[in-house]
């Protein structure tokens, strides 16, 4: 498995996070086995799992982190914003992108499923406009996840949020 952290900063209208960076685990299934981002983030305490795709439109969340595991197939996804970056992700990586960080769908296959979680307590809310004053102290107060949706309770996430 190959990690990296990337930091946004604010890009047009999106506000990124100017504390906590995006985390991107590459080849976590490496291994051969089943690509099952449900059981694992389950097992590590991550809540309101669910399974699609990401939106072609560009978006962020004001109330939660939120970690994206590629399931099927491959896609581009912008990153950061309209400024951001776009990362080419496949079957088996995940991102972990903390409160405010801008992401959108470039273009994907045709099988492309992502699993979808978030910390527990923590709920996603669709942001397509520029913060509120109030919105960016939201998003800077997002409690810290206690595990890594991948790792569990050591791991990359712990490493780099604490």
């Amino acid at each position: 498995m190959i990690t990296e952290t990337i930091i946004f900063e604010t890009s047009d209208w999106v506000p990124n996070n100017p504390h906590l960076p995006v985390l991107l685990y590459r080849g976590l299934f490496a291994d051969g086995g089943p690509t099952d981002f449900e059981s694992r983030f389950a097992a590590n305490g991550w809540t309101g799992i669910w399974a699609n795709g990401v939106f072609d439109y560009q978006h962020y969340h004001s109330g939660a982190h939120e970690v994206l595991g590629i399931a099927l197939g491959s896609a581009t996804l912008l990153i950061g914003g309209p400024g951001g970056q776009a990362l080419e992700v496949a079957e088996g990586d995940c991102l972990v992108l903390p409160a405010g960080t801008g992401h959108q769908n470039l273009g994907c296959t045709s099988d492309f499923q992502v699993i979808g979680a978030y910390p527990e307590g923590q709920h996603a809310d669709i942001q397509t406009s520029p913060p509120s004053n109030e919105m960016l102290a939201k998003i800077s107060s997002v409690p810290l996840p206690h595990t890594d949706p991948v790792q569990g309770s050591s791991g990359f996430l712990i490493e780099k949020w604490r």
